[in-house]
């Protein structure tokens, strides 16, 4: 090797840049300005096209509802689906805010550069043929999963049902689209963000003095007793019932006690040592007993005061109110 040659290779790449830009200056300007125009484009491919040599083809990337664009970029580049995390997170930026990533399952059938995939998880483009599921208001967390289970291959039903039962009353019923390959954990986490979602648009929550919770367990028990034009008469029968300290003695607390309706309950069941059984013990249930749906919940936040203490619901709907108990029992007898 050639001694001026070695001494060029010993100098430090800042001496080198410097010597290269003073070389440039000697170019013409249309020499330099195709220089800089095929750096930048060079660049650019890079940064935006060119595909990480590990890119994990065929394989599924999950967001979780509520992380941040940090965290998913910093888990896309250990997995190796981008190569710049600056590069992926200023796209997102760009193609439509910082918390724009939207949740759920991409499918990465091909390889993509930074610039496909942040338009991609901007706007939900998941790559994949999604399952349509409709909750319905009432449901409770064993129908749920049991549903679900029918209607998604290969979910884990039972996992749901465990983790759902601590959030009964807060998985808000909705259509949802959901991937094949849908966890529990997203589907119970979904739910619930669709439901803190749907409760900042009820002010009247904190503005009726009561705690969440028994609202949702009252629309929940209401969900059960009464159809949605009924709802909030009950609702006002039932709050003036807690406030008498009369035991509610409704009975759809038993389909959550031991999924027995009214038409099938016995004296045996009536007598069930359990804390939903509303006519053993007085006051509400120790929470809701079904996920309620915002009419119901309305309807609990909203009751119409009548003088009616007591009401009962026939075979085919109709609802019959009684101001007193024998009034009751005639109604009773006349209905049902």
């Amino acid at each position: 090797m050639e001694p001026e040659t070695q001494l060029q290779q010993q100098k430090p790449w800042y001496t080198r840049a410097h010597d290269f830009l003073v070389v440039l200056k000697t170019c013409p300007r249309s020499i330099v300005t195709v220089c800089v125009v095929i750096f930048v484009s060079v660049f650019l491919y890079v940064s935006f096209s060119v595909v990480p040599a590990r890119f994990p083809i065929g394989s599924t990337v999950t967001i979780t509802p509520g992380e941040s664009l940090q965290t998913i970029t910093s888990n896309l580049q250990s997995q190796g689906v981008i190569r710049s995390g600056f590069i992926f997170r200023s796209l997102v930026i760009m193609f439509g805010g910082e918390k724009r990533v939207i949740a759920g399952d991409y499918l990465l059938k091909k390889p993509e550069g930074a610039f496909s995939l942040a338009y991609r998880f901007a706007r939900g483009k998941f790559g994949i043929d999604f399952i349509k599921v409709t909750i319905p208001e009432g449901w409770s967390s064993i129908q749920i999963a049991d549903y679900l289970g029918k209607n998604i291959k290969g979910f884990d039903a039972n996992t749901f049902a465990t983790l759902a039962k601590k959030d009964e009353g807060y998985l808000f019923p909705d259509t949802y689209f959901f991937s094949p390959t849908v966890t529990p954990q997203v589907v119970v986490d979904t739910m619930k963000n669709n439901f803190n979602q749907q409760i900042k648009n009820m002010p009247e929550i904190a503005q009726s003095g009561k705690s969440l919770r028994d609202i949702l367990t009252m629309a929940s028990i209401l969900e059960g007793e009464a159809l949605p034009k009924d709802r909030p008469v009950v609702a006002g029968i039932l709050w003036s019932r807690l406030s008498l300290g009369i035991p509610l003695q409704v009975d759809s607390t038993f389909t959550y006690i031991n999924g027995k309706n009214t038409y099938t309950l016995t004296k045996k069941d009536l007598a069930i040592d359990s804390p939903y059984n509303t006519y053993k013990y007085k006051g509400l249930p120790p929470g809701p007993i079904n996920n309620p749906g915002k009419d119901a919940i309305l309807a609990a936040i909203n009751p119409v005061p009548t003088a009616y203490l007591y009401f009962l619901t026939d075979k085919q709907g109709n609802i019959y109110y009684a101001k007193t108990f024998e009034e009751h029992k005639r109604n009773k007898a006349k209905y049902l």
